[in-house]
């Protein structure tokens, strides 16, 4: 879904058959000023979708930015000023700041866990762990935290988990089969493969036909093990259960990405207003 069409339908969610509240109370020619305030330090994201948000709610509206998605910010900074019509200003106020509150909270928070490798080698990769139909935007805000995207949904990579295994018989089957399904359909996707414990990484090892190993749960010690045992020969990712607190000793395994799903899920929202002046 492009960010236009989640515009739209967030829009109509919210205006229905219209704001009547600004339709009773304010004149139809009022022309208006007003600015996107930070209220809370962190990473700002959103001003681009922002600025989308009032050009398809009028494009009358004027978006001066101040601003660029990214930075790090504090309280009193002003992200962007608006001019424009009033009516449509207060149309767009509530779904600008519910897009840029979230995914500020997200850039914020994916900052903290690339602050916590910095000078490793590995990297931060989001999940699909989303908010329904917001996928795009919390995943350009993971961006804008420094962090990396992992796959986007179900269609651009053959990723094979436990559940996977279990069903299909077996890693070997499981590998021979996406690989089977890939060549008859046409297909050149990634596959990786999620791994439980050293027994089934050396079955991967054994059969190949795969870019990436999760190796799922593994302690520090034993990813660092495993990471030995890979010797490059594919890309490699730590996941569950791995911490702020304790990503530092995963990082420094070697491992090449880790992947954590609280950088969409667990989100503090980042304090904005957008005030009148």
């Amino acid at each position: 879904m492009s960010i236009e069409e989640i515009i739209r339908q967030a829009l109509a969610e919210d205006v229905g058959d219209g704001d009547h509240t600004s339709l009773s109370t304010i004149p139809s020619a009022a022309h208006g000023r007003a600015r996107l305030m930070v209220k809370e330090k962190g990473v700002i994201s959103g001003i681009d979708v922002a600025r989308e948000v009032f050009r398809v709610v009028d494009p009358k509206i004027e978006v001066f930015l101040l601003l660029a998605d990214g930075i790090v910010v504090e309280p009193g900074a002003d992200a962007f000023v608006v001019e424009g019509p009033s009516r449509s200003i207060l149309k767009a106020e509530r779904l600008v700041l519910n897009f840029m509150q979230r995914m500020s909270g997200i850039a914020t928070n994916t900052a903290k866990y690339v602050e916590k490798i910095k000078g490793t080698d590995a990297r931060i990769l989001d999940t699909r762990k989303t908010t329904p139909l917001l996928r795009e935007l919390e995943k350009m805000a993971v961006r804008h935290g420094g962090g990396y995207n992992h796959r986007f949904g179900l269609y651009d990579m053959i990723m094979i988990k436990d559940n996977h295994v279990d069903f299909a018989g077996g890693i070997t089957r499981a590998i021979e089969s996406a690989n089977h399904y890939m060549q008859e359909k046409g297909l050149r996707l990634p596959v990786e493969i999620e791994v439980r414990n050293l027994d089934e990484l050396n079955e991967v090892l054994q059969t190949g036909g795969v870019t990436r190993i999760m190796l799922d749960n593994f302690s520090p010690e034993l990813l660092r093990k495993a990471v030995e045992l890979i010797y490059g020969r594919f890309e490699t990712e730590a996941s569950g259960g791995i911490t702020l607190e304790t990503i530092r000793e995963y990082a420094e395994t070697g491992v090449d990405f880790i992947s954590v799903g609280a950088l969409t899920h667990h989100i503090k929202s980042l304090d904005l207003s957008l005030k009148a002046y």
